[in-house]
Order: C-alpha cells, then structure tokens, then sequence
C-alpha cells in the first residue's frame, strides 16, 4: 500500500506536484508563521541535495557527451549548428538588456556571506583563468563549475578514442548520476515547500512580488525571443516571410513542449512536424536531436537572467563587458544543459562563479528558479524545442 503510494508519486505530475507545494507553503506562511519558519529545514535539506549532485552531474554529461559524440558529414548541419549557436547567444544578449532594463531583488538568506564583487574585466578574466585549472577534486567539493566544465571537456576529447567499452561505462555512469538528479529533482515539491513557507515567513508578502517579478521578466525575455529575435535570424537567412514557420512550430512543437517540459521527449513531434514541412529527412532527423542537446535559447535566458538578479541582489555592479562576457559563458552553459528537468538551474552556478558569488548563494538562487519553474521550464522547453524546427527549416528552405 505505502509502496504503491509512492510510485504513484514519483510517476505524478512534477508540476502539478510544485504548484500543491507552493499553495501549501503560502497556506501555512499565512496560517502559522512560527511553523512555516521551521518548515524551512526542507528547503534547506533540498538545496543541500542540489550542491551535492550538481557538480559530478555536470562533470559526467560533459565527458560523456564529448566521448561518444558522433561526426555528422550532412552538407547542412554546419548552417543549422551555427544558427543554434547565434540564437543562443543571442537569447543571452538579450537577457542581459532586460535585467539591465527591470532589475530584480531576489529573497535570499545572505547573513554572514560576503560577496566579493570583481572590479572589472580583467580581474574576472584573471579569476576565470585560475578557476580553470583548478584541481577536479577540489573543483567538485567546492563547487567550482567553470573548473568541472574544463576537466569534463579535457576527459571526454581524450576518452573519445578510447575502447568502446570504456566510453560504454561512462555513458552508464552519466546516466546513473542523471537518475539520481531525477530522484533530487522529484523531491522538488517538498524542497520548494519548505522554501516558499520559510521566505513568506521571515520576508512577508514581498518574497512572492520578487518571485512574480523575476517569473515575469524571464517570460517576457522568452516571448521576445520567440516572435522578434528569431523571426529576424531566419529573414536574415532566408529573406522572406519568417511567420509562417515561426507560428507553425510554436503552435504544433511548442505547446506540447511546454507540457512535456522536456526537449528530448519532443524529438519524435518535431521530427514529425519537419516531415509534413516536407524537408530533407537526411538533414533533420540528425538536426532535431541534435538541437535538443544543443539549442538552447531559453537556457541561456534562465541562466543570464537569474544570475544577474543574483548579483543585483549583492549590490554587484556588472559593467558591460563583463556582462557580455557572462553571455559568451550563459550560451556555452546551456548548451550543456543536462536533459532532466530543470537542467538549466544546476548551471547557474557556473555563471555565478564570474562575480565572485560564493556557492551557498548560487544554489540559494537555483531554488528559486524551481519554485518559479512551474511556468519557467515549460516556457523555455517550448522556446528550445520549437526554434529547433524553425532554424531546420529555414536553412531546408535556403538549400532548396
């Protein structure tokens, strides 16, 4: 009977399981503040549970997919990849102009940690550079994600003319380490729980105006991008009308992303959608999934947006080449994105590490990003999965 229970929950809607921890946690924040303070100890324990796994996540993916990547001879992939890249980078640039725009303040326990802002460029690119050849092991234990990011490349360049049993098992060992993220990341609704009650307990009504701020800002960045920056990537390509495929993809790849909530469950829908477009089946049955790993636009909006929310948060002042520079470092982030839910919010430290935000916080700022992930994973996942379909096709159109 217990056992059932629980299957039933760990195969529930992780959605709507978040929105019942959100109404739980405002409920019992205006019932009983008292409680709703200790009920803090569960986000706590959740956001601990994010700083263990996240870095060997992080290490494991990037080697894994490195090591067992395969070369693609199709004439048309090189267009598609680097209209991925451009729209990634894109996405970022315009995160930066919005947070810049509507700068947010997010509720976040920062007694007793003391930010150690950089005083400019080149003190971040001194600071990037040592983190780069950080120790792995010191890397992992401290967080030091730009340092994972370095060890995990080198491991995979190197392990990808290895035996294929070799990189056979640490495929195994990426997904074994992505099953227990999933596991953390069904907890997700007790973690959030505790985070929404303990922030409305000690911050008030306030904490829920940074959480609808932050949430609105994050959609409007994802709304731009889907009806004005990509339509203008694709007319740059193609030179005619760019709507039609625009609409068509949201409308038939991007509603039911935002329902399934994952980019590689969407693969076989956009994979059909191409086939009715009537496009070469050489160049997108190796596109689509291939942007589902690496397209990551709203990815890259997540991470900018929040990170430097973050740093707003610190009284962090972000000059403009620095935040240029945490684009170029938003849009490689997320195209590593792992393929669980949520990935994009385990890389967010990596872009923290740029201002010198310690660890403790970054993961403060990766539960928000759950707690308002109800509307903000759906919204990315459609902005990712459906502008898969609309670079292929523009560049299918330009070939024909």
């Amino acid at each position: 009977m217990v056992a059932s229970f629980i299957d039933r929950i760990m195969s529930g809607s992780l959605v709507l399981q978040i929105g019942i921890g959100i109404v739980a946690g405002i409920a019992l924040a205006l019932i009983s503040p008292g409680a709703a303070g200790s009920a803090m100890l569960l986000g706590n324990l959740f956001v601990s549970a994010l700083k263990a796994v996240a870095p060997v996540l992080v290490l494991v993916l990037v080697a894994s997919a490195i090591a067992n990547r395969r070369v693609s001879h199709t004439s048309q992939m090189r267009p598609i990849v680097a209209m991925y890249l451009v729209g990634t980078i894109a996405a970022a640039l315009l995160a930066v102009v919005m947070s810049k725009l509507f700068p947010t303040t997010l509720a976040l326990q920062t007694a007793g940690i003391e930010a150690s802002p950089p005083q400019g460029i080149m003190e971040v690119l001194g600071a990037l550079l040592l983190k780069l050849v950080d120790n792995p092991l010191n890397a992992i234990m401290t967080g030091n994600f730009i340092g994972i990011l370095v060890w995990g490349v080198l491991l995979g360049i190197f392990l990808h003319q290895a035996a294929d049993s070799t990189r056979q098992m640490l495929a195994d060992v990426a997904d074994a380490v992505t099953h227990i993220v999933r596991i953390v990341i069904r907890l997700a609704p007790i973690g959030i729980f505790g985070l929404v009650a303990g922030n409305l307990a000690e911050s008030g009504l306030s904490a829920l105006g940074g959480y609808a701020r932050i949430l609105t800002v994050l959609l409007s960045s994802m709304v731009i991008m889907a009806l004005i920056i990509n339509p203008l990537i694709v007319w740059v390509k193609t030179r005619s009308n760019p709507y039609p495929i625009v609409l068509t993809a949201l409308r038939e790849s991007g509603v039911t992303a935002f329902f399934t909530r994952s980019s590689a469950a969407n693969i076989p829908v956009n994979l059909a959608l191409c086939e009715r477009l009537d496009l070469e089946k050489d160049t997108y049955s190796v596109s689509i999934p291939l942007g589902a790993t690496i397209n990551m636009c709203g990815a890259a909006i997540t991470i900018t947006v929040l990170t430097l929310a973050a740093a707003h948060t610190l009284g962090i002042i972000v000059d403009v080449p620095t935040a240029l520079l945490l684009s170029v470092v938003a849009a490689l982030s997320a195209c590593g994105a792992s393929g669980v839910a949520g990935g994009s919010l385990l890389l967010i430290p990596l872009a923290c590490g740029l201002f010198g935000i310690s660890n403790d916080i970054a993961m403060q700022v990766v539960a928000v990003g759950f707690v308002i992930s109800v509307l903000q994973d759906s919204a990315e996942t459609a902005l990712n999965s459906s502008t898969d379909v609309v670079f292929t096709a523009a560049v299918a159109r330009k070939a024909d």
